[in-house]
């Protein structure tokens, strides 16, 4: 059953319209939480509002669940699995292992990983790293250092935001060279306000969002990047966390929803992966020039390099290199077309200053 029209989903909140629950759901910015249409709780203002038509995507893109309306009441699984996102999140600043979290859900540790990458699409350890991540860019907002955003959201180490190998490049820098080889890769398209997306992942994230005119030409793409990798065509049944995944940022690039915090499969230079993970860090509806980010990351003289690295991102809105303008506030580059950023700009621009 497709989303009913936005006007009809405000009418429902509005209305509080039980007949509507089931068929979308709606986080609200300002608190972080999604509910039910027939939801109680204070009405939020309209432009704080972003509609999902699932739990998962709604959970994809950073909103927990409601404890007044209970949105996932009725779904046992997913009310036992939500409790375990909320400790997630309550110790994300804590070591929490595998073990210590299928104890306090009472299932085994191979059950919890797999349920709950089924629920949410991503494992739980992926979803601790995503808080966390969200934690460091608030603090950032809110001012802090970047040293003390690093080690106050539980990252413990500068490596573990800013290049760790292990665990923001999935392929090594050898099996990368040699084109993927070895490495299996699943992929999807969908239309987009954007025109047609392929995202394609590997078993440690999204590795490639791509836009074109059509699926035939990103699918080309995406084996020019990865030519000896093994592709394949991504069913919901072998694949779900891939389509909730591109559910995700489709409600983002269409609906407004807010961007997710996928786990990401970086791979490229030192340098490289040091610009890409800063502009994780760049709030929407804010843009800095190629030397202002050069600057901030302590390379004021790497202003044609910043330019490169954006210009090879290959994981497009996810890592948002469209908030990366020239010197002189015009657009610049972008690898899949200056309107497409453009729209991009503008969409951020009027959610988040109306």
């Amino acid at each position: 059953m497709s989303m009913p029209s936005e006007q009809q989903m405000r009418a429902a909140i509005e209305a509080r319209d039980e007949s509507y629950d089931g068929r979308f759901f709606y986080g609200v910015i300002t608190t972080g939480v999604f509910c039910k249409p027939s939801c109680s709780a204070r009405s939020a203002k309209p432009e704080n509002l972003r509609f999902f038509s699932t739990i998962e995507s709604a959970m994809l893109a950073g909103f927990r669940p409601c404890k007044r309306c209970q949105a996932t009441a009725k779904i046992p699984r997913i009310d036992r699995l939500v409790e375990i996102a909320r400790h997630i999140e309550k110790h994300a600043d804590e070591r929490l292992t595998l073990s210590s979290l299928a104890e306090l859900a009472e299932l085994s540790p191979s059950r919890l990983q797999r349920i709950f990458k089924e629920a949410f699409g991503i494992s739980p350890k992926a979803y601790q790293d995503a808080v966390r991540m969200r934690h460091f860019k608030q603090l950032l907002k809110e001012g802090d250092s970047v040293t003390n955003a690093i080690f106050s959201s539980g990252f413990g180490s500068i490596s573990r935001v800013y290049g760790e190998a292990t665990r923001n490049i999935g392929m090594t820098p050898k099996a990368y060279r040699s084109g993927g080889a070895g490495e299996t890769i699943a992929y999807a398209c969908r239309n987009t306000a954007l025109g047609q997306m392929a995202m394609a992942a590997t078993d440690k994230g999204v590795c490639f969002v791509q836009f074109g005119e059509d699926k035939a030409s990103l699918v080309t793409n995406l084996k020019a990047e990865f030519p000896n990798a093994e592709l394949s065509a991504s069913p919901a049944q072998d694949a779900p966390e891939l389509d909730a995944w591109m559910e995700a940022l489709d409600q983002h690039i269409s609906k407004g929803a807010p961007r997710p915090d996928l786990p990401l499969d970086m791979r490229g230079t030192a340098f490289q992966m040091k610009v890409w993970q800063f502009l994780l860090s760049i709030q929407e509806g804010n843009v800095l020039s190629y030397s202002e980010v050069a600057e901030k990351i302590d390379k004021p003289k790497a202003v044609r390099a910043v330019a490169s690295a954006c210009a090879k991102n290959r994981i497009g809105v996810l890592i948002p290199c469209h908030r990366v303008l020239r010197g002189d506030g015009s657009l610049g580059g972008y690898r899949w077309g200056l309107e497409r950023k453009r729209v991009l700009l503008d969409a951020e621009r009027k959610r988040r200053f109306g």
